[in-house]
């Protein structure tokens, strides 16, 4: 088969984890006989200070046309946070209706949790975050600024397509795994939204009996999540929620340069996304410090999504490998002292 992946570097050290877990990519495919070509596609934040957008007006009919997309990071500290995200990531998720936000975490072997006496698999599960409304709808405004009678408002939307969507993409995810689901909500303060969202939670749950499902309110969940990893399997949450829950996540499992994500349109009509959720990360931008693997992880979860699973667990079985190998290159947010080529090329190595 022939995949053409178009690839947004982003910003910050995206484009460098983006160039650097090419050569591993290209070599997976390499082995099964994939035929990969990649169109780069040079916007974020430099195009916005350039020319005033993060993507041009036509970047939507540019990109639906792949078979998917890599994006690597957004944010610089010369833009504001919601001119990026909302210039750029969000108006590609919501353009392509990408409900389904997965982002699964694992403690490897080889990878020292923060937390005492978990060892590798001990922290096993997956966050499926509503990907596209919820908090981060730009809903809102704000009048008499400058004045002391100045106000924002800021509305969260809830609709039962985004809201179903999400609740039975992980309701699914918890049958092929332990039936064990933890619903995240807020709905003793936020009264209609999260009470909507719990109400289809309940609904979806009649078609999967066999699912234990759990409801924590997000501060707990944020608790135990440090308290009890090892007792969550599969999470639902809303787009706020899970965004912060999953930076949690990453942490206790080592490390947020090792975690993949995917924003994935379930009826396939339009390309999915696949990003590291490490973010741009300014502080070791040019340093060439920055961990692949998240990167690398991403591209696992495209090729399992396109229906490669040879390709997927190649890069699985090389990143696996490395991380437990106490000799092999590791960045300095596991550990190590070594640079993202030098991880890069010890993941090739291992492929060939």
């Amino acid at each position: 088969m022939a995949y053409d992946i178009a690839v947004i570097p982003g910003d910050g050290i995206g484009p460098e984890v983006v160039d650097c877990a090419m050569a591993v990519v290209e070599r997976a495919a390499d082995v099964h006989g994939v035929s990969l070509k990649t169109t780069w596609y040079d916007w974020g934040s430099r195009r916005y200070l350039d020319e005033g957008s993060m993507m041009p007006d036509d970047g939507l009919e540019r990109l639906r046309g792949h078979d998917a997309i890599v994006l690597g990071a957004v944010g610089h500290p010369d833009v504001p946070d919601h001119v990026t995200l909302h210039g750029l990531r969000l108006k590609i998720t919501k353009g392509f209706k990408q409900h389904v936000c997965e982002r699964p975490t694992y403690l490897f072997e080889g990878v020292t949790s923060p937390l005492r006496n978990y060892a590798s698999g001990d922290i096993d599960f997956v966050v499926y975050r509503q990907n596209t409304e919820g908090e981060y709808t730009h809903i809102g405004g704000r009048e008499y600024e400058g004045f002391d009678s100045e106000v924002a408002i800021q509305s969260a939307l809830f609709t039962r397509e985004g809201t179903e969507t999400i609740v039975r993409a992980a309701f699914d995810a918890a049958s092929e795994r332990d039936n064990e689901l933890t619903n995240v909500t807020k709905s003793n303060a936020q009264a209609h939204g999260m009470v909507f969202w719990d109400d289809i939670v309940a609904e979806v749950h009649r078609e999967y009996p066999d699912v234990e499902v759990e409801r924590l309110l997000v501060d707990a969940a944020s608790m135990d999540l440090v308290r009890r990893p090892e007792q969550f399997d599969v999470v639902v949450a809303s787009n706020l929620f899970g965004d912060i829950l999953t930076d949690l996540a990453a942490a206790i499992s080592g490390s947020l340069g090792l975690a993949p994500s995917s924003n994935v349109d379930p009826t396939r009509e339009h390309p999915s996304m696949f990003e590291p959720v490490h973010g741009s990360a300014f502080d070791i931008t040019g340093k060439g410090i920055a961990n692949p693997i998240g990167t690398v992880r991403s591209w696992e979860l495209l090729w399992d999504h396109l229906g490669e699973s040879a390709v997927a667990r190649t890069l699985q079985s090389a990143v696996v490998e490395q991380l437990a190998d106490p000799n092999a290159p590791r960045t300095p947010d596991i550990g190590g002292e070594a640079k993202t080529e030098a991880v890069t090329n010890d993941l090739r190595a291992r492929i060939e």
